[in-house]
């Protein structure tokens, strides 16, 4: 048997598919940009990899160079640490 639905109950239910798939197109934009921040990240994770890196090598550059110590950037001065 077959019932014909009110104006308001069809009204309601073409709401809530709009509001479903207006959430859908919204998650998809959101993943996007998701993926687009990892990709973000993974970019500066290298970048901070190499930079450690370079700070490795030149720390052993100094400290072959000097010896152990501390280095003052502002000054440009190294300071070497002595024996307690």
């Amino acid at each position: 048997m077959e019932q014909k639905l009110s104006e308001k109950e069809i009204k309601d239910l073409r709401d809530i598919q709009q509001s479903q798939d207006q959430l859908i197109t919204n998650f998809g934009q959101l993943e996007y940009q998701i993926q687009s921040l990892e990709l973000e990240k993974d970019k500066l994770t290298e970048m901070l990899e190499d930079l450690k890196k370079k700070e490795v090598i030149i720390g052993k550059e100094l400290n072959s160079k000097y010896g152990d110590g501390i280095v003052n950037i502002e000054t440009g001065t190294f300071t070497q640490q002595t024996e307690s």
